[in-house]
């Protein structure tokens, strides 16, 4: 079985595969201060909750967007696993070319994501990733990576307006009944919810005038069932993206290496 672990800045994604089934999957908060052993005896807790074995694991395959805790990651997976997981960095085998300035600074999730998605498709696609930022990579109709757009995540922006504005709440990010607020909360919930579902179709709008293609629009991470399922310009919301995308990348570099 393979071990897939998405590291992202505020939620860790883990899933387990046979073969290409997705068989477990669990979302975790991300601790910069947990050490390897935390996180071991984490991971053993949902294993055992799944009636699985870590025995049963042969392959591990990581992408970190948090570089103080990939030496962590990989610690776990030596002393827990016995493993020498693959991580998604430079000289590994992805199957898609990088048309940016500087491939390396692109994050790993993004291409892990862009990969995915080509593959499922095989046409040109706008990838959207609800995380902490909200991403939006353009993947071209030959499968090349070629840039996108990185936006505050909806929950920084309304933490920001709960912090910085001494009488206002914090609130929950949920689609309000109506748009026009009777009440604060309401009111603030409106205007984060529209005014990001505005920003997120704004910007699908202008990546399809500039590229000129018919791109798929394909939605992932954690807040994508909320905001993107009201979007008429997102045809496919697709959680495990990410996990695939490591599947994809895990088998692509098996094969290279066999």
């Amino acid at each position: 079985m393979l071990l897939v672990v998405d590291v992202g800045n505020t939620h860790t994604v883990l899933g387990v595969y046979e073969g290409e089934k997705l068989l477990h999957h669990w979302r975790v908060w991300t601790d910069q201060q947990k050490t390897s052993d935390e996180y071991g005896i984490l991971i053993r807790n949902l294993y055992d909750g799944s009636h699985l074995s870590s025995r049963e694991i042969d392959s591990i395959v990581v992408s970190s967007v948090v570089p103080p805790l990939t030496p962590t990651i990989v610690d776990l997976c030596m002393r827990y696993f016995g493993i020498a997981p693959l991580v998604v960095g430079p000289g590994v085998k992805t199957g898609i070319s990088i048309k940016m300035d500087n491939p390396k600074e692109v994050g790993a999730d993004r291409i892990v994501n862009a990969v995915a998605a080509y593959a499922k498709y095989r046409k040109a696609c706008i990838v959207l990733d609800f995380g902490t930022a909200t991403t939006f990579d353009y993947i071209s109709p030959r499968g090349d990576y070629m840039g996108g757009v990185i936006a505050p995540g909806a929950s920084i922006s309304a933490e920001a307006l709960f912090r910085q504005a001494s009488k206002l709440p914090r609130v929950e990010i949920v689609k309000p009944s109506t748009v026009i607020g009777k009440s604060t909360v309401a009111a603030m919930q409106s205007g984060i919810f529209y005014g990001y579902l505005s920003l997120v179709e704004g910007i699908i709008d202008r990546i399809r005038k500039e590229v000129r293609t018919d791109p798929i629009v394909v939605a992932t991470g954690g807040l994508a069932g909320a905001i993107a399922g009201e979007s008429s310009k997102i045809q496919v919301i697709d959680e495990n993206l990410t996990l695939e995308g490591l599947r994809i990348i895990y088998e692509r570099n098996r094969t290279a290496g066999a």
